[in-house]
């Protein structure tokens, strides 16, 4: 029998800026070894023009995405959920794994400071990574 991979949902208000960004790092740093979800408690009609810039910038392109919001069955069917300020808006379930990312929100800001958050995003993901995946031999 093969293990299931384990999955990760990023929550954020818009799912247009932090979660887009955290969960396109996950999906390209885990080379599909992870499951990855995002969502919004209130989603925005698209991505955040200056993320999709900023993840064009280290190859990964986020303009085809949308924002989708947030249900209970994403939180359910996920392993680790990562919130970055949606507050009690996300459903808590017992028994499933949290994490609080306080990460500045892009929107309305400038390509420096998005780049600025993109980094810490890949940073906070590698990190998520190293907790989710045995170490290759």
């Amino acid at each position: 029998m093969t293990p299931s991979k384990p999955s990760v949902l990023f929550v954020c208000v818009h799912n247009a800026g932090r979660s887009q960004i955290a969960a396109a790092y996950l999906s390209a740093l885990s080379d599909g070894r992870i499951e990855v979800r995002s969502a919004g408690s209130a989603p925005a009609d698209t991505v955040n023009p200056a993320a999709v810039a900023a993840m064009r910038e280290v190859g990964i392109d986020l303009s085809a995405e949308t924002p989708k919001i947030l249900t209970r069955d994403a939180v359910k069917d996920s392993d680790v959920v990562v919130t970055m300020g949606c507050g009690d808006t996300c459903p808590v379930f017992p028994g499933k794994r949290y994490e609080d990312w306080t990460l500045d929100d892009p929107a309305g800001q400038g390509l420096d400071a998005v780049r600025s958050i993109r980094d810490e995003i890949r940073t906070r993901v590698e990190i998520l990574i190293s907790t989710l995946l045995p170490v290759a031999e």
